[in-house]
């Protein structure tokens, strides 16, 4: 039953990754798996065997969710944004109870500088979800046709960066990607990969990405298991900033993409039962 749970949790995390403005380190926070997530993949070679037995339920669910909703959570954006955008606040409002507990559990003092460090992270997801608006329509489509070395390393880099914000809460890896100007590409690729065509190119393209991707994990693992060692409380209240945060985000930054937000009376009473839905199941899932 544990592990079907963790599929579970792991396919919630995959779909999150998968849209922009959806940040999947959030909902491992809220569904109460982020630090058993970040120590495992920190400290992987220690323990392998109970690693790969907490990992590979969580990566399973990633995979199927990835391989099986990214069409089908593109479309339900496409046709019903508001009640879908609801749906996912409702998932990481319903986790933000646990997260204040665990604020308010910290040993370490809170210091003033816990708020502003709050203060300070909630603004920067502000800032990241209002960067069409400040940038315009982005920084394009990057070019994955004619490839060399230079190519790849910076595909690669590209991943580490992705993988690094897909970790931290309330950043989300698919916008920032978008920014970037490789969301469509590699989620173009991955889909030509599902459909078995141009193997050999699509396998060049993700293999340097994944390996990135795979990198930027087990930095920012370790990184974020020093500061919650380190600096409890503060790491803590960054995240709380993260995520409060993130709650404007995610419509802010799938309604940039929506022409039309005209919607019906039943689609919005609909929209407020997912919404409360959502945050059922967020509250759910975080619990211990």
């Amino acid at each position: 039953m544990k592990n079907i749970i963790l599929v579970i949790k792991g396919f919630v995390m995959g779909i999150a990754n998968i849209i922009p403005g959806v940040s999947g380190g959030t909902l491992a926070l809220t569904m109460g798996i982020y630090e058993d997530f970040i120590k495992a993949i920190s400290h992987f070679l220690k323990n392998i065997k109970e690693n790969v037995k907490f990992l590979l339920p969580i990566f399973i669910g990633m995979g199927l969710s990835i391989l099986t909703m990214s069409n089908v959570i593109s479309m339900a954006f496409d046709k019903f944004p508001v009640p879908t955008t609801l749906f996912f606040m409702g998932l990481v409002i319903g986790g933000i109870p646990m997260l204040a507990n665990k604020v308010k559990d910290t040993k370490e003092k809170k210091q003033s500088s816990s708020y502003i460090i709050a203060v300070i992270t909630f603004l920067l997801v502000i800032v990241l979800a209002f960067s069409n608006e400040i940038f315009g329509s982005g920084l394009g489509d990057a070019n994955l046709t004619n490839m060399n070395i230079i190519s790849y390393l910076v595909l690669f880099v590209v991943g580490v960066v992705a993988a690094a914000t897909m970790v931290i809460p309330g950043v989300s890896g698919s916008l920032v990607l978008m920014l970037l100007g490789y969301y469509l590409p590699i989620v173009n690729t991955i889909k030509d990969l599902t459909h078995f065509n141009n193997i050999g190119h699509n396998l060049l393209i993700c293999i340097p990405f994944g390996l990135g991707v795979v990198i930027g994990i087990v930095l920012i693992a370790k990184l974020i298991e020093w500061l919650l060692k380190k600096y409890e409380a503060k790491t803590y209240f960054g995240v709380l900033g993260f995520i409060i945060a993130s709650v404007i985000a995610i419509p802010v930054s799938v309604f940039h993409e929506v022409d039309s937000m005209a919607y019906s009376l039943p689609e919005g009473i609909i929209a407020v039962i997912l919404m409360v839905l959502g945050y059922l199941i967020g509250n759910k899932l975080g619990e211990k």
